[in-house]
């Protein structure tokens, strides 16, 4: 159903480097990249995420309530994206952990302040 998610950003360099290092844990690479828009997916068909400086011109800023979640396979990965993301800079917001009897996540903001959680669905 998502095709990608863009999420603004005030420095593409800065936030390039981000999500190279932090998306290259699940397998993404770009998949589009200019000097104001850069996208990251596994393969061109899957979802994608993207950065990108706002095409208005006025500061990119973070939605209240807006999220993005990153789905894997397991809680190994849970926990190896969300520390690698705040070894990269990005802020906690709800440290790596089971979240009821099977969703298991990590919350945390990039550099520009956007939201994301990294998650799997535990079999029980």
């Amino acid at each position: 159903m998502i095709g990608y998610v863009t999420l603004g950003t005030n420095d593409i360099d800065r936030g390039a480097k981000f999500y190279d290092a932090l998306l290259a844990e699940v397998g993404a690479t770009r998949f589009m990249d200019t000097e104001t828009f850069i996208v990251w997916a596994i393969t061109p068909q899957a979802p994608a995420l993207s950065i990108s400086t706002p095409a208005d011109g006025n500061p990119a800023t973070v939605g209240n309530g807006v999220m993005v979640a990153l789905g894997v396979k397991n809680t190994d990965q849970v926990d190896k994206i969300y520390a690698k993301a705040l070894a990269l800079g990005g802020a906690c917001e709800g440290p790596a952990g089971l979240r009821g009897d099977s969703f298991y996540a990590g919350y945390f903001r990039d550099l520009d302040g956007n939201k994301l959680n990294v998650f799997c669905i535990i079999s029980t």
